[in-house]
């Protein structure tokens, strides 16, 4: 697997990309971040990374396994993943990485 320098200039550029794109991500669902910056930032150097390494920012909760010769993660969860998008922010509030809620959840939790 191919290293990845996370203070190297092409990290970096992904990472403002990673966060444009889930600030894209809220804007369009009327999502929230976690109250937690600590859990999205861990999320968005995850999903950063994994786009580096896959090619697609796959969940980082997740593994990501080869098959013939392409990358996918269990559930093929891609963010926003569609678990997130039909089943676990609507009745649970959060998606799994934690990193969208919607503004109820994130305003009645404390982290």
């Amino acid at each position: 697997m191919r290293e990845i320098d996370m203070s190297s200039p092409e990290f970096l550029e992904e990472l403002e990309k990673t966060k444009k794109f889930t600030d894209k991500v809220c804007k369009q669902f009327g999502w929230v971040y976690n109250p937690s910056e600590e859990v999205n930032e861990g999320v968005i150097m995850g999903l950063a990374r994994h786009k580096l390494l896959y090619g697609k920012r796959f969940c980082p909760c997740f593994m990501v396994v080869e098959e013939d010769g392409k990358f996918k993660s269990a559930d093929d969860r891609i963010c926003p993943c569609k678990p997130a998008i039909e089943e676990e922010i609507p009745k649970k509030g959060k998606c799994h990485c934690g990193i969208f809620c919607t503004p109820e959840y994130a305003a009645t939790h404390d982290f």
